[in-house]
């Protein structure tokens, strides 16, 4: 009797070169998809070892828990706005080292923490190094709300920038950078960064201060 579930003859070659062909084909689609994400995560900035060491080993004490990264993550593209609603980037600061400290009005630790960044501004602001607090408050009137906490404060060096769309520290969400408020970024004149701050700081310390001269003194 004819067995009629034998596979007819050249039938399993066929299926082997399906197979093979299928193999490959999975392949190259992986290939192109590991190729296309890295092209999607290319780096804005040069990776910078040495600065981000620097940075960090004069992160002590007070601002011990500042890590240098240098990874060659950038910022020069991202987007807020000023007090008048107008547009702005990072990119506005170039030639300035900055820190851009991420705020809220609601958040408790953004507001103790606002007094010491102000001194640290008034004390080093200047056209090598800038503050740039960026605040979050969400909503059409989060502008308003961040400019009343300021006012009420009559902080004399931290000026309104504000990104009430959250975009930019959805960024930094994303790329594993922060995940919640305050944080704080260390960026070189090109908007790259160098270190990262998760949490809130005593910034007006000689702690903060020893961070700072160790940023100005990499473009000296």
């Amino acid at each position: 009797m004819t067995d009629t579930h034998a596979p007819r003859p050249g039938a399993t070659s066929r299926v082997r070169l399906w197979i093979i062909l299928g193999l490959a084909g999975l392949a190259l689609a992986i290939a192109a998809w590991v190729m296309l994400g890295n092209a999607g995560q290319a780096k804005e900035c040069p990776v910078q070892n040495e600065a981000a060491t620097a940075i960090g080993d004069a992160a002590m004490g007070e601002l011990a828990a500042l890590n240098g990264t240098g990874e060659g993550r950038g910022y020069a593209t991202m987007a807020f706005k000023d007090a008048a609603s107008a547009d702005m980037t990072i990119a506005d600061f170039k030639g300035k080292a900055l820190l851009v400290n991420f705020w809220a009005s609601w958040c408790v630790p953004c507001r103790e923490e606002m007094p010491a960044l102000d001194a640290l501004a008034t004390k080093y602001n200047s056209d090598a190094f800038m503050v740039l607090p960026i605040n979050l408050d969400i909503g059409a009137n989060g502008l308003e709300k961040a400019q009343a906490f300021l006012d009420d404060n009559q902080f004399a060096n931290l000026p309104l920038y504000a990104d009430n769309t959250f975009a930019a520290f959805e960024r930094l969400k994303q790329q594993a950078v922060a995940i919640g408020l305050p944080a704080t970024l260390v960026l070189d004149q090109n908007g790259c960064e160098l270190a990262v701050l998760q949490g809130p700081a005593e910034w007006n310390t000689p702690d903060g201060e020893r961070v700072i001269a160790a940023l100005l003194g990499l473009g000296a």
